[in-house]
């Protein structure tokens, strides 16, 4: 009864906590966990430390409840039952087909959630399932291995395609890779086995490589892809205006790309000419698709410019937690880290959703790193209140449609002034630089008296 007592309070006060922990319990179950690692680690194994322990244990760094793995482990200490060393090792040695199952797999849960809430924003484009691809390469960590204690260059732990569903604003597929210095067109064959029938592509022109392209056309895919400077494409007839969109005037042509087998495919064209040119000085874009003609080149170039809704994504996920650890140094625990940020971003998500659905707003206005800041200040008393024994018996066992209902009644109760967006104005102009030569010190207060005089 006391735990009832204790729980309600938290629903009515951080109804947002309670939602994450409610999800943890019933999609990131230990149960769950475990048999994902088993289904596919190839040469880990469980021994005496189950992998649903890690991910709990990297789960708290990430929401940053708690500040580095070592702080995490004190606090579990006697949960765990193994030495720190142990830990870090387990960390260290976690495989990435692994971290890219975690976040395939539970998104793909995640979206069953959406589905039951009446949640999914509207497709960009009507009878296409839009998949939007950009890599994410981790920033540079700390010199606590051997061998990096000598090298002057900044020691980069790895890098990561993400493939983003902009319908469900969830990373549905991610592709960790160990060498931070790999050519990120490297991985597309990789990502050339998720293309099925239906999809559409929306990537950047790093992207664009005539394997690629082909590779999507080949396995009934669509794709909007900015042209690299380097694909040789060759002009069937002279561009032809097609109006203007957002952000210039709109030409269409066709072009001739050839193939693995030097055999030519006929792509469209879509070139907007930029009423600004970009931050390298570019006046005009050229995107190449294969979608139907009756889809007009205005529109295609409009769902272009949805590729930067990833770019937001990442932001969030450096902004509202801790993907990036800096003390994790070795390649594997440093992606492995990473992809429970962009899990833990796909729960985050799903509460932004539950919460526009109960209160009929637009998604973009809620804030995810009002969310996350609001769960890392909450989660330690609650989980202290309220056990993990009575979680796992409040939300385990729900259904889908159960686990929806719950969280659409904990949405309802949410404070919205809470977690609203505050979207700047317009940039300043960069400030003046000075030179440090021969600076002197000066009272702020003194220059401030001074410009009121």
């Amino acid at each position: 009864m006391i735990y009832q007592e204790a729980f309600d309070l938290f629903a009515k006060e951080s109804p947002v906590t309670v939602m994450l922990r409610g999800m943890l319990e019933n999609i990131f179950s230990a149960e769950r966990l475990d048999e994902l690692f088993r289904e596919n680690a190839l040469r880990q194994h469980e021994d005496h430390l189950l992998f649903s322990t890690v991910v709990d244990l990297m789960g708290l760094v990430v929401a940053q409840v708690r500040p580095t793995v070592h702080a995490a482990y004190q606090k579990r200490k006697e949960h765990v039952s193994v030495t720190i060393k142990a830990v870090y090792d387990k960390l260290n040695g976690v495989e990435t087909q692994v971290c890219r199952a975690l976040v395939s797999q539970n998104a793909d849960h995640l979206r069953k959630l959406l589905l039951a809430m009446k949640a999914p924003l509207p497709d960009l484009l009507p009878g296409y399932r839009t998949k939007i691809l950009d890599g994410n390469h981790l920033r540079r960590t700390q010199r606590r291995l051997k061998a990096l204690r000598q090298i002057n260059g900044a020691p980069l732990p790895g890098q990561a395609l993400v493939v983003l569903d902009p319908a469900l604003m969830l990373a549905v597929d991610v592709f960790p890779c160990e060498d931070a210095h790999a050519q990120e067109r490297s991985i597309l064959p990789k990502v050339l086995e998720t293309v099925h029938p239906g999809d559409l592509w929306i990537a950047d022109r790093n992207f664009c490589t005539a394997g690629f392209l082909c590779g999507i056309d080949e396995r009934e895919g669509a794709f909007v892809i900015r042209q690299h400077g380097q694909l040789p494409a060759t002009p069937l007839g002279e561009p032809k205006r097609r109006g203007r969109c957002s952000t210039g005037m709109v030409y269409e042509q066709w072009v001739t790309v050839l193939d693995a087998e030097d055999q030519p495919r006929q792509f469209r064209r879509i070139t907007v000419r930029l009423d600004e040119p970009t931050r390298n000085g570019e006046t005009e874009i050229h995107i190449l698709t294969n979608l139907p003609k009756r889809i007009a080149a205005r529109r295609i170039a409009e769902i272009y410019q949805k590729r930067w809704t990833i770019e937001a994504v990442f932001g969030e996920v450096a902004a509202s937690l801790q993907g990036e650890v800096e003390t994790l140094a070795y390649p594997r625990a440093a992606l492995f880290a990473f992809c429970i940020a962009l899990s833990m971003y796909n729960l985050l998500s799903v509460i932004r959703a539950a919460v526009r659905v109960a209160h009929k707003v637009r998604q973009e206005t809620i804030s995810c790193y009002y969310l996350a800041e609001e769960i890392a200040t909450t989660y330690r008393g609650m989980m202290i209140a309220v056990p993990r024994s009575y979680w796992h018996k409040r939300f385990a066992s729900l259904t889908v449609p159960q686990m929806a209902a719950a969280l659409l009644a904990l949405a309802k109760s949410v404070c919205l002034s809470q977690y609203r967006k505050h979207p700047r104005g317009p940039k300043k102009p960069p400030l003046r630089k000075f030179s440090k030569k021969g600076r002197n010190h000066v009272s702020t207060q003194r220059v401030l008296e001074q410009a009121t005089t």
